[in-house]
């Protein structure tokens, strides 16, 4: 599988896919994800034909940086930063230069997804701009202080949301953690009554199980425009 990297300002981009494809995924992606993003890239491929180019794109700072604004250690000792609104902004900034550079249509369809708190980034970042067709949220930190309240006062502006958690996140003696089950289901509830194409997949296992496999069921379902 080729594996492009693309230096834009302080920020790596791992590039996968076809050059003047008709989708466009982004993923904010860890040193995890990057491990697994070949296996990735071809469990997208066997779930769709549609063409697509892939930007991982390297995060030096998880809590920082993916977390809409800031919030105390859930787990550990390590907080979150609330850079969110940072990363978005290079984001934005970023994709006409990978459109330009990949030979991609301004009028492609951007999917934004990942796993874990990249996929809570992602919900986050369909509230602040609508320039995105879809977002491909695996198990995404939905348990986040404050999201509910948020995203309630601040509609998800998206034609498309894949929402995923595996079976066992629930059941967690965290209890900031545990209200992830309600959060997403209530979030899934939300989206389809305002009209929202929408779909809450149930995998079995904890959050560790096949980041990279859910992940990428997340980018295909997107793509593939079933219901």
């Amino acid at each position: 599988m080729d594996n492009r990297l693309l230096q834009i300002q302080d920020r790596t981009c791992h590039i996968y896919g076809d050059t003047g494809a008709e989708y466009l995924l982004l993923q904010m992606a860890d040193e995890h994800d990057l491990a697994g993003m070949e296996r990735e890239v071809e469990a997208i491929r066997r779930q769709t034909a549609q063409p697509f180019l892939l930007a991982a794109v390297q995060v030096e700072n998880w809590n920082d940086d993916l977390s809409p604004w800031p919030a105390p250690p859930v787990w550990g000792k390590q907080g979150f930063g609330g850079r969110a609104g940072d990363t978005l902004a290079w984001l934005q900034q970023a994709v006409p230069s990978i459109r330009r550079m990949y030979s991609i249509k301004e009028d492609c369809r951007v999917i934004l997804g990942g796993y874990s708190l990249a996929g809570l980034f992602a919900l986050w970042a369909a509230t602040q701009t609508d320039t995105l067709y879809g977002v491909a949220a695996a198990s995404p930190s939905v348990w986040f202080p404050g999201w509910p309240e948020y995203e309630a006062a601040h509609p998800i502006q998206v034609q498309r949301v894949y929402l995923s958690l595996g079976d066992r996140e629930e059941y967690t003696k965290n209890q900031t953690m545990a209200a992830v089950g309600d959060n997403i289901r209530a979030l899934n509830t939300a989206l389809t009554r305002c009209g929202t194409t929408c779909t809450l997949e149930w995998n079995a296992g904890g959050h560790f199980k096949d980041a990279d496999l859910r992940t990428a069921r997340a980018f295909a379902w997107v793509m593939e425009g079933k219901q």
